[in-house]
């Protein structure tokens, strides 16, 4: 059974601005409303690594080994870092027009699935987070705990997609003025790399 707290704790995780919604927004703005689906479906994808993990049990390994957690938080750090110094560079990145060269559909699902999959706090979210909305009594825990996650994946997808088309709404803004297009490409370097930060810092 599905409770409403499961569905209003989920909704709240989902709507919490993170790495996935920065570059949703981002992709929204640079390319259009059908580049931010995309964005959306490899931020959606990213999270499905993190629930194999938990239902193998690899989540409660991660978070026990100081080891495994430290590789991929250097890894999902580094990563963020990378993505804050290319969208800093790239001076055309927000000078929305038509000679820009777009990232392609497949480019864009997969960097922004490797920005989910390289996050460990979202695995350790998923051990922590899931299991205690499985009904203790449930014939089949294995199959209630997927309903679950797949409920989750559904609304992050949903949710994206709309801070995505929100962030197309303002694009002609962003298309008509240069100094929107620097601080924006700016803004974003700094979103990336403050998370980058952020997790280098955390614990599990």
């Amino acid at each position: 059974m599905i409770s409403i707290e499961f569905l209003i704790t989920s909704l709240v995780v989902v709507l919490i601005p993170g790495t996935g919604v920065v570059y949703t927004v981002s992709t929204g703005l640079i390319q259009g409303r059908a580049a931010s689906v995309y964005a959306a479906l490899g931020c959606t994808a990213g999270i499905v690594p993190h629930l194999l993990a938990t239902v193998l049990g690899l989540a409660a390994v991660m978070h026990t080994s100081a080891l495994a957690f430290q590789v991929l938080k250097v890894a999902g750090v580094a990563y963020l870092f990378y993505v804050a110094y290319a969208t800093w560079r790239d001076k055309s990145a927000f000078a929305v027009d038509g000679s820009l060269s777009r990232v392609s559909a497949g480019g864009l699902v997969v960097k922004a699935f490797l920005l989910n999959i390289l996050n460990p706090k979202l695995t350790i979210f998923f051990l922590a987070f899931l299991p205690q909305f499985v009904d203790a009594g449930a014939s089949q825990p294995l199959l209630h705990l997927l309903l679950l996650s797949a409920i989750f994946m559904a609304m992050t997808f949903v949710v994206f997609v709309m801070y995505g088309f929100v962030a197309h709404a303002f694009r002609r803004w962003v298309i008509d003025s240069a100094r929107v297009q620097r601080w924006l490409r700016v803004g974003f370097a700094a979103a990336f790399a403050g998370l980058g930060a952020k997790l280098a810092v955390t614990d599990r």
